[in-house]
């Protein structure tokens, strides 16, 4: 895999260069802008970082969770003399250990820690056990005895609106109907399509795992890989009817995050157990049980309808999106809204018409995944707008760009663009970037053919197919959401510390928080601390949250330090403290008469602050559908280029070429690398990932039965143009880095297997026989 991105040294750093772009820049070889290395790379590379499944403790207890084999079903009785009777067994906790209802959820408290009267999906926990080592801690969740009486699963999100109700909230979680514009308005062309999407799994690098450690107030300590220890916490407290204070959620190494890393499905039995036995206990989930666990992306049905004049402007989009919440709530009211306010993707459309639902069914619960309800509706509008391009025969790119949506337009929420939107200059920056060379002259022995180094197809069957796709996703949270987060810059002795509870789970936050204090206060050694709930909360990782906010509140705690730090030398000079400057560890004022260190104006003193950063406030869309329901956009432009086997079916996915909206490049390879594992993810979407279930039950819940992308799988990824037009009202201006890739490549791919086949690709990700054709002559 190769990139074209941003790379540094130890005192410059390269922008992507198009041709005929400005010679590059220098800058400073500390704070924002120069690729600072993470602070824990060698730790991880050594095998030696602390994740949650290498802790231990004096006195340790293992965990095991019986779960249920019935996706549906009725529980008639539970039986766990057996299990408590186990030499080593220390206690079998069920739903009758829970004070309350025993009920959590995120944003709708719907779900059982412990299913009591009813089974609603596959997987779902019954009842767990600690036990003095690992293999009795199984043995006696496999010794519970329960007596099922086995219900029909509900499986098909359609029948879900005249089936029983699964839950006494209902089977609809929400419906938005989307009204904008004049519903009689009718295009010249029209196009229709129905599009289905899979189930993704974010597929962590390390399955759930964690510590619980009784305290001698009553309370509990779990070290977890939480990514929102604050509301683990007080999730946790709820339901070991405990207040929050006596329960605290320390943050172990997170070995990588795409959704809410750490159910609290794996943490709050993890916690009842130690509270029973008054003993530490560890849970280390099998990959089994992490599948079975926790959340996946939302499968969806979407039915498009698309109205263009002759010249192929959009005229009106009508839309029904169906999303499949499986058994509980989840995220999936957050995931319709971005679902149907960005069902017309980034282009300028006057009237649209959607209907959007969010239904609970039997399936495995979905929730929180990189770019949830945006990336599914991408891959359909960009597929209807390459039907719109054949049928009107127009060049795909050139009907892009005719409906292109710019700063200043209106979305189909009725939201005006004011934050920098380039969408048309990120499309003609990959139209313009040179196409891969085709190998139709190169010997057999030189193709890589789609089937692999040893495919058993033919060049002969091969084909070639280019494809374009524009996507978009909202910063931070939406529809109201306080976003808030609170941090603390300490500095003494010449080292600086910053403490907030943005938890690091892969996206970089903890080497931009380094490189802010570095670049405001002019500190080499900069700390960030371990996160715990005695600190103030920062909010989930999501979105990306820590970016903004966090980031913007460890800025706002710097300068404050920076002015405790200037005001005396200003005093003395007679100046103000915006005429001193900070640079490479220097304090130096406008007219050269001052000139110190950072560690002589210190002088031994401990200076530090505490600061928030809380963004403009949004509003929740109404029954129409409408409002400023987001803070921010950003946008990505991707061309897939694939050779498709038409006899046998097969893609390989030559190269990715992609063109993005960053507002400011904060650490340039970092973001190369964001950019990068985003479109290998969304390639991953595509062509392989489907966790697949019958009547309700997943099927093979393994890596082996789940195809995750490997290295060999990954093409060549070009990262042709970062535009850097800073946005305002955002801390350092800039935006997320890694979703909205991951949104826009599965249309892309999905847009080339088109060209290269004919086929119409309505499904992902994309089966074999739908990339079949007949051979062109």
């Amino acid at each position: 895999m190769t990139s074209d991105a941003a790379t540094a040294t130890s005192t410059t750093r390269t922008t992507p260069q198009s041709e005929g772009a400005e010679p590059e820049k220098e800058v400073p070889a500390l704070g924002l802008g120069v690729s600072l290395p993470p602070a824990d790379a060698r730790a991880k590379t050594e095998g030696t970082f602390p994740y949650a499944a290498d802790l231990w403790a004096e006195g340790l207890l293992w965990a095991s969770m019986l779960r249920s084999p019935h996706p549906h079903a009725r529980i008639l009785s539970i039986d766990t003399t057996a299990a408590v009777a186990m030499p080593g067994v220390r206690a079998v906790v069920t739903h009758e250990d829970i004070p309350g209802d025993g009920s959590y959820g995120r944003r709708v408290v719907d779900r059982p820690v412990f299913a009591s009267d009813l089974v609603r999906h596959h997987g779902e926990a019954i009842a767990a056990v600690a036990a003095d080592h690992p293999d009795t801690a199984r043995l006696a969740a496999a010794a519970i005895a329960v007596e099922y009486e086995v219900l029909e699963p509900v499986t098909d999100p359609e029948k879900a609106f005249a089936a029983e109700p699964l839950h006494p909230d209902g089977n609809l979680i929400r419906h938005i109907p989307l009204r904008y514009g004049d519903p009689d308005t009718v295009g010249e062309v029209i196009v229709e399509g129905l599009y289905r999407i899979g189930r993704q799994d974010p597929a962590p690098i390390g399955a759930e795992a964690g510590l619980a450690v009784p305290r001698p107030d009553g309370g509990v300590e779990l070290y977890t890989a939480s990514t929102d220890p604050h509301t683990d916490r007080d999730l946790a407290a709820a339901c070991f009817g405990l207040d929050p204070e006596r329960v605290k959620v320390v943050v172990t190494g997170v070995p990588g995050a795409t959704g809410d890393r750490e159910d609290p499905g794996f943490q709050i039995p993890l916690g009842l157990l130690a509270l029973h036995t008054g003993c530490p206990v560890k849970l280390a989930a099998t990959r089994e049980e992490s599948f079975l666990g926790h959340a996946h992306r939302h499968p969806t049905l979407l039915r498009y309808r698309h109205h263009a004049d002759a010249e192929g402007r959009l005229v009106k989009v009508e839309a029904q999106i169906l999303l499949d919440a499986g058994a509980y709530a989840d995220s999936s009211s957050e995931s319709l809204a971005a679902a149907v306010a960005f069902a017309c993707g980034p282009y300028v459309v006057p009237h649209a018409f959607i209907e959007g639902w969010a239904v609970r069914t039997n399936n495995p619960p979905s929730g929180h995944v990189r770019g949830e309800g945006a990336m599914q509706v991408c891959a359909a509008y960009e597929g209807q707008m390459d039907k719109l391009a054949a049928k009107l025969g127009i060049d795909p790119v050139e009907l892009r760009l005719r409906n292109a949506l710019s700063t200043g337009d209106i979305l189909p929420t009725s939201q005006t663009v004011t934050c920098p939107a380039p969408v048309a200059e990120l499309l003609r920056e990959l139209r313009d970037f040179p196409l891969p060379a085709l190998p139709k002259d190169a010997p057999e022995d030189d193709w890589l053919l789609p089937g692999g180094p040893e495919g058993a197809g033919e060049p002969g069957a091969v084909r070639r197919g280019v494809g374009y796709a524009l996507g978009m996703v909202h910063m931070l949270g939406a529809e109201g959401a306080d976003e808030v987060s609170t941090a603390t810059v300490r500095v003494h002795d010449g080292v600086a510390t910053v403490i907030c509870a943005a938890v690091e789970t892969g996206q970089g936050f903890t080497t931009l928080a380094r490189q802010i204090v570095q670049e405001t206060l002019g500190v080499e050694e900069v700390h960030v601390a371990a996160v715990d709930t005695d600190q103030p909360p920062a909010g989930p990782a999501t979105h990306g949250r820590h970016t903004w906010v966090s980031g913007g509140a460890v800025e706002r705690a710097a300068r404050m330090v920076r002015t405790q730090l200037l005001q005396p030398l200003a005093h003395k000079f007679g100046m103000s403290t915006e005429l001193l400057q900070i640079a490479d560890g220097k304090i130096t004022s406008y007219d050269g008469v001052l000139s110190t260190t950072v560690t002589e104006a210190m002088d031994g003193k401990e200076l530090w602050a505490t600061a928030q950063c809380r963004p403009h406030p949004t509003e929740p869309l109404d029954e129409f559908g409408q409002g400023d329901a987001f803070v921010g956009l950003a946008f990505c432009a991707v061309r897939a280029v694939v050779d498709v086997d038409i006899e046998l079916g097969s893609v390989r996915v030559v190269e990715m070429a992609v063109a993005q909206d960053v507002g400011r490049i904060l650490n340039p390879s970092q973001l190369a690398t964001r950019i990068e594992a985003g479109v290998t993810q969304g390639i991953g979407a595509a062509l392989t990932e489907n966790l697949r279930t019958a009547r309700g039950l997943i099927r093979h819940p393994d890596l082996t039965g789940y195809a995750l992308p490997t290295a060999l799988d990954a093409p060549d990824i070009h990262i042709v143009k970062l535009i850097e037009e800073r946005d305002v009202v955002a801390p350092f201006g800039a935006k997320p880095a890694s979703a909205v890739p991951v949104v826009t490549s599965p249309a892309a791919v999905a847009s080339a297997v088109r060209a290269a086949t004919g086929r119409p690709v309505n499904r992902l990700p994309i089966r074999p026989q739908a990339a079949v054709a007949t051979p062109k002559s």
